[in-house]
């Protein structure tokens, strides 16, 4: 009966796990063509597991992609994906740090996205307060 009993809390842990949502955030500080390939993963995370929850926190460099009109390459305009991940649920957050360094108006951010007080700060709160899995493509 033990034995059984443990069998049966085992697989129900496992079942509550595999239910509840994963939780990613993704950490993006560098240039807009390695912030393209970030949003293709984001794509390909969400199209794998939907019920998936991103935040996507930038700094640095990694604000770049978020700024009204900023462009790939290969001239291919940032906006319409994020706009289209944002209706998928991710969430944009911008450092306000870096805003104030670079000078950066946040009248010139997609209306997507969200200021925090510090990109890094966000970081780790979402891992150690909200147990968000960190990704640093």
């Amino acid at each position: 009966m033990k034995r059984q009993l443990l069998a049966l809390s085992f697989a129900l842990c496992t079942a509550i796990a595999a239910a509840q949502d994963i939780k990613v955030v993704y950490h993006v500080n560098t240039d807009v063509e390695t912030a393209a390939a970030i949003l293709n993963n984001i794509s390909n995370e969400l199209n794998a597991s939907p019920s998936d929850k991103i935040v996507v926190v930038t700094h640095g460099p990694g604000v770049d992609f978020l700024l009204n009109n900023a462009k790939d390459s290969k001239g291919r305009e940032f906006s319409g994906q994020v706009s289209a991940l944002a209706g998928r649920g991710v969430e944009f957050k911008v450092c306000n740090n870096t805003l104030q360094t670079r000078k950066i108006d946040e009248s010139r951010l997609l209306m997507e996205t969200s200021i925090v007080p510090s990109g890094v700060a966000e970081v780790a709160r979402l891992q150690a307060k909200e147990g968000f899995v960190y990704l640093k493509p």
